[in-house]
């Protein structure tokens, strides 16, 4: 049964990757936040459940947390992505790896986008190492999305931050570039980097959930309703599913329940993402 509450709408904050790496990647979150995680992480029943609840179409990010591995990572997820009528694949280099021709082969089989997963992969988005990807997303004008805030648990890490995301959208002005989770915890400063850069995009994911303030020190309150108004346009749903430890529709319950225009709630539930993906 379809949840009518999210029709047609676009995740933009979608994890699929092999079981192993999933595993590892739950692993460490339980371990370091005591999460556990109740969702499925097969392509096929983690597309159904999207269903569920109305979503029409996902990006799907991978990331490389050591060097050697992107190259198989990214053929992976195009391989499901050729399976499936929802899913846009998304590629992802560790900065120690060759980074052109990774990034140039998978833009080519199909990759729409960029995703570093930076204290992670211990790459910022003004790292020298990733120039090449950032070059090759201008000629082939794919989005790049980031985890370039300090959330949920990355405050002394040395490759997020405001100032490095905004390093990345000055140097490159033609790519346009996410910052996932709203940037927190430095919502206001990611927010200002809106109105400085026209390449500058945010997603909602975990941040805006109603459930986040269980498990980081947010309050999804602190963003007005006019910020979405603002930026309408800029601004694009996401989930983070399934890698999140609460009940996928407490992602978006709390933005429906927002006094949003039609406008602005279109925009933020599917047309932002178009506009990111180079599709309008």
């Amino acid at each position: 049964m379809v949840d009518e509450g999210l029709p047609g709408a676009t995740d933009v904050h979608v994890h699929l990757m092999p079981d192993r790496l999933m595993r590892a990647i739950r692993g460490a979150l339980n371990d370091e936040a005591g999460w556990e995680f109740p969702h499925p992480t097969d392509r096929e029943p983690m597309e159904a459940t999207l269903r569920e609840h109305g979503v029409e179409r996902y990006c799907a990010l991978p990331y490389a947390h050591k060097p050697g591995i992107a190259r198989d990572l990214n053929e992976w997820v195009l391989d499901r992505a050729d399976d499936s009528e929802m899913c846009v694949p998304f590629a992802t280099v560790h900065g120690d790896d060759e980074v052109g021709p990774v990034v140039r082969e998978a833009f080519e089989a199909g990759a729409r986008g960029l995703k570093f997963q930076c204290p992670v992969q211990e790459v910022g988005p003004d790292d020298p190492r990733l120039d090449p990807a950032f070059e090759l997303a201008a000629e082939y004008d794919r989005p790049i999305l980031f985890h370039a805030g300090t959330a949920p648990m990355f405050r002394d890490s040395p490759h997020v931050g405001v100032d490095a995301f905004r390093s990345f959208l000055e140097s490159y002005p033609e790519v346009r570039a996410a910052s996932a989770h709203m940037g927190a915890f430095e919502v206001e400063a990611f927010v200002d980097t809106l109105r400085e850069h026209d390449n500058a995009f945010l997603d909602t994911c975990f941040a805006m959930s109603t459930a986040v303030g269980d498990y980081m020190d947010f309050d999804p309150g602190e963003v007005d309703d006019s910020v979405f108004e603002e930026f309408s346009g800029r601004i694009m749903y996401g989930s983070d599913y399934p890698n999140i430890p609460h009940p996928y529709r407490a992602e978006y319950e709390g933005l429906l329940a927002r006094e949003l225009s039609e406008s602005a709630r279109e925009e933020l539930f599917s047309r932002a993402a178009e506009r990111f993906l180079g599709e309008r």
